[in-house]
């Protein structure tokens, strides 16, 4: 649409606006202000008239709801509301009504949120409709709905007015009751298995827990940087020490990074810990939460995401990450055993190492960045990680340069991370020493040095299996939705002033 396009639709949107305060005003004047109600007894929603209609035809209901249609003939005419659970048409005569309140019917506009009384039929049509005794305007909607000005269809406007995309898209409404479904699933499945659901701080004064660029706020009364949460891994390790041996959390998590489609500032997380079990009870219950949460909202667990069929039932693909990029690209790294050779290696593979990762660890990972992920369409494990990558997972008593720690990959995407958590303070000692000189170097994804969670390992924390996993993506996966702005309700935008 272009500049005087745009203008003459500001100029149409703005008179329009100014009849219906007109028409406001007239209410008012007749002491019939609709905002000065404060409730309305409803009887049933529009979905309940539907599935119910044997039992209700020819009884009397009451409807609430937003008019989306109206079609005005002469003394009768037919209006359409819209409630939380779908559409219900009513049909509005002057016979029913009276002649002034069928007049003052008539003055309503599409958007005003009405309640209706009077008894379900069907039209000739076979349409379930409210035949209306009564009605009485509840809400006046001052501007008009975007479909009477070519419909909401820009992706951008839709995600700041989330409140009218859910309007005029039912469908996207759907995407967010499914993301309710899916959440309680999460949670029934793991209140079965005795997990005790837990809330932890989001401000805190150290940024722990994962690889990433905190947001920093300061609190007036303490004098005080904090920073908000870039995980919620080390409380919830510090509640297993306590003497729980089972916790999660569903939650917030803030990351100040770069945003596209499978990345938001703040987005939802689980975390979930138990003691006594490792890494590989973790594939495990991550199989489980898909597969349950799949036939929840999905029917099944065959299901189709951007054209790829995938197939979250049968049992998942386990790999090392050694193995996988072996695999892809025929480089070994059980061959490579010196940091030399394996810069050697990535200068022949053409694969760019970034200063301070000039290790074999870290080029392992940057070859299953390069090599590997995009090629992970059915769901995967991948596991056996580099120590280097890895500052909180147990090492592996074959191999110390490595770590029990898998990822979760379907269609090319990490959908969770887990360890044998590291419980050894010595050892997770030196490793924030490492990350303290990362730091220092430049890396400001760094991890910080956590005195507290040290003294809680020196107190013990029993062998313990912890998994995050990103509850946006899982969302996004089985409701085929190509970005993540389309499963939060209020996604980060930029300000338009």
């Amino acid at each position: 649409m272009n500049e005087n396009e745009n203008n003459e639709l500001e100029q149409d949107v703005n008179r329009l606006m100014q009849v219906r305060r007109e028409k406001l005003d007239e209410l008012c004047k007749n002491n019939k202000n609709p905002f000065e109600i404060t409730k309305f007894n409803r009887t049933h929603t529009s979905k309940a008239v539907k599935d119910n209609y044997d039992a209700l035809e020819g009884k009397d209901v009451t409807v609430a709801g937003r008019i989306m249609a109206k079609r005005i003939m002469g003394k009768a005419s037919f209006c359409t509301i819209q409630d939380s659970e779908g559409k219900i048409q009513s049909y509005v005569s002057t016979n029913d009504l009276g002649e002034e309140n069928y007049k003052e019917f008539k003055t309503y506009d599409v958007g005003d949120i009405v309640g209706i009384t009077g008894f379900v039929f069907k039209t000739r049509t076979e349409e379930i409709s409210v035949h209306a005794k009564e009605m009485t305007l509840l809400s006046k909607s001052l501007r008009p709905l975007p479909e009477k000005f070519h419909g909401l269809k820009d992706m951008d406007l839709r995600y700041r007015q989330r409140y009218i995309d859910l309007i005029v898209n039912p469908e996207v409404k759907d995407t967010f009751v499914k993301r309710s479904q899916i959440i309680r699933e999460i949670r029934k499945i793991l209140d079965e298995k005795g997990y005790l659901e837990v809330e932890t701080p989001i401000l805190n004064t150290i940024s722990g827990g994962a690889t990433a660029r905190p947001f920093i706020t300061h609190h007036n009364t303490l004098d005080l940087d904090m920073y908000l949460r870039i995980a919620t891994e080390l409380n919830l390790k510090r509640l297993i020490v306590g003497g729980y041996d089972k916790v999660y959390e569903i939650g917030r998590i803030f990351r100040n990074e770069g945003m596209d489609i499978r990345h938001n500032p703040e987005f939802t997380t689980i975390e979930l810990y138990s003691a006594y079990e490792d890494y590989n009870d973790m594939m495990d219950i991550t199989e489980e939460i898909f597969k349950r949460c799949a036939e929840k909202v999905c029917n099944g667990t065959k299901i189709t995401y951007q054209e790829k069929e995938i197939d979250l039932g049968t049992k998942w693909k386990r790999i090392t990450m050694i193995d996988s990029i072996k695999e892809a690209c025929g480089v070994d790294f059980n061959t490579i055993n010196t940091d030399e050779e394996a810069i050697k290696i990535a200068k022949e593979k053409q694969v760019e190492i970034p200063e301070g990762k000039r290790t074999r660890g870290h080029i392992i990972s940057l070859f299953f960045d390069e090599f590997v992920e995009q090629t992970l369409v059915q769901p995967t494990f991948v596991y056996d990680y580099p120590i280097e990558v890895s500052p909180l997972a147990k090492k592996k008593k074959e191999d110390p340069r490595l770590v029990e720690r898998f990822e979760a990959f379907i269609d090319g995407r990490e959908y969770g991370n887990a360890f044998s958590e590291l419980n050894d303070p010595i050892d997770q000692y030196q490793r924030f020493k490492e990350e303290i000189k990362a730091r220092e170097n430049g890396d400001d994804e760094a991890g910080m040095m956590d005195e507290d969670y040290i003294s809680a390992l020196e107190i013990g924390l029993p062998p313990t299996g912890g998994l995050g996993l990103g509850i946006d993506r899982l969302i996004m996966l089985l409701t085929e939705s190509a970005s993540i702005r389309d499963v939060l309700l209020f996604p980060t935008m930029k300000p338009l002033f």
